[in-house]
């Protein structure tokens, strides 16, 4: 028998009054009078009805992420469509719920020293930029098809996040680090001169044909030292997020599958829905286009108080 029910039984049985019985039992009539019309019945409270709510909604959110938001980007989402809920009652609702994103794994690195003259350090682990095109990052991952590894080589955008280049093929060479590297040129619409390209010292970045793609489109390019991770971190993080995220979930039958999906993540989900801490939550399309707006509204003002 419930407390409710049991102060109504006195009232029923002994005649004694529900503020003498609630009184006795330090509970607040206020309390029982909010209990007493649900006796006997399953009807959920307005509390209970909104964290079933929140529970679904939390559900389709992680879900839409591809099982892969913890509960600081979740509680993004929630603010965003117009929730007012703590990032704190969040992580609890998803442990309840069972969601959890998945832990990353120990990267394996495919560096192989070139033989050419590497490029100096430019960056020193400073992997920040204050505007687009200002620092740019790659590298090359190496991923599990059944038809055997399939290799893709970034090029990323230091300032937003952006997946600005890609390429994959079976080959791990020279021809696959360019390919990224012109795609991700096209991106910004061919002028990307002064901009400095960040890797490690791997055999496809020292490459003639590499350097002198570089020297082409005016990319300053920039290496880290061999073996030392840390170097080139902001590249391998990238592609511990894509690995985690995204291929550790699939299992690719042909490369061909595997190029067609693993592009399709990076164009309709990485680039344009996936929030990133380093930009505010936001994802990294939508972090450049507002950035894009305040600087533009900025100058409007400057150059209307100098006129």
């Amino acid at each position: 028998m419930s407390v409710a029910a049991f102060i109504c039984s006195q009232k029923t049985d002994h005649g004694i009054d529900h503020a003498i019985s609630c009184r006795a039992l330090e509970v607040s009539q206020s309390w029982f009078y909010k209990w007493k019309n649900r006796i006997g019945t399953d009807a959920p409270t307005a509390r209970e009805q909104r964290r079933a709510r929140l529970d679904a909604e939390i559900e389709r959110l992680f879900a839409a992420s591809g099982g892969t938001y913890g509960s600081p980007r979740i509680t993004q989402d929630l603010h965003e469509a117009g929730w007012r809920v703590s990032e704190n009652t969040v992580a609890r609702r998803m442990a309840e719920l069972g969601l959890a994103g998945r832990a990353p794994k120990r990267p394996r690195s495919l560096t192989r020293r070139g033989k050419r003259p590497a490029a100096p350090d430019l960056v020193r682990r400073k992997f920040t930029a204050v505007a687009p095109d200002v620092l740019w990052v790659g590298d090359v991952t190496m991923i599990n098809t059944d038809e055997g590894p399939l290799y893709l080589a970034s090029v990323e955008d230091l300032f937003s996040r952006r997946f600005l280049g890609y390429a994959m093929s079976e080959h791990h060479d020279a021809a696959l680090t360019v390919a990224s590297l012109q795609m991700a040129v096209a991106t910004r619409g061919g002028d990307v001169d002064g901009v400095i390209f960040h890797s490690d010292r791997g055999s496809e970045y020292t490459a003639a044909r590499y350097q002198a793609e570089c020297r082409k489109h005016g990319v300053v390019q920039s290496m880290g030292r061999v073996g030392c991770a840390l170097d080139n971190g902001a590249a391998e993080s990238l592609n511990s997020t894509l690995k985690v995220e995204f291929v550790h979930r699939q299992r690719f039958r042909t490369r061909a599958e595997a190029r067609l999906k693993i592009a399709t993540w990076v164009a309709d989900f990485y680039n344009v829905k996936r929030r990133h801490s380093a930009n505010d939550g936001l994802s990294p399309v939508t972090f450049e286009r507002q950035m894009i707006e305040k600087r533009q509204a900025s100058s409007a003002l400057l150059r209307a108080a100098v006129a």
